[in-house]
């Protein structure tokens, strides 16, 4: 199954790792990514930490734990490539998003793109 399919399709946990540029690492709740056209990954991601990590170091790692018995999911080593700030693509894609114009005022969220750069199962390895 391809990645689209698979997180439009399965839910679960997602828990986004970030670093700063010093190497503290942060771990956050996050939802299914979207998987775009050209196979990278979107996140929409609030202005807090993980998006400020990203901001000094691009590489992150997506973990996702699907509902269910047993231990199935993905594990995702990430780079971000660009990143797009309350765009109309990201309120297309949003899934608990509430329409630009009823956005609490001030709120910032981003569109961050990342390529994938290594993709394993929740358990186990691939070499």
């Amino acid at each position: 199954m391809d990645l689209k399919t698979y997180f439009d399709e399965t839910h679960g946990i997602g828990v986004l790792s970030t670093a700063d540029a010093s190497g503290a690492v942060n771990a956050a709740i996050y939802a299914r990514p979207h998987v775009m056209e050209d196979g990278t990954l979107a996140l929409i991601m609030n202005n807090r930490l993980s998006h400020k990590n990203t901001l000094e170091n691009p590489k992150a790692h997506y973990l996702f734990i699907e509902n269910g018995p047993g231990y199935k999911g993905k594990r995702l080593a990430i780079t971000k490539l660009r990143e797009e700030q309350d765009s109309e693509l990201m309120y297309e894609l949003c899934r608990r998003c509430y329409p630009k114009e009823m956005e609490p005022e001030g709120k910032i969220r981003f569109l961050v793109f990342f390529r994938i750069d290594k993709e394993l199962p929740l358990i186990g390895s691939q070499a």
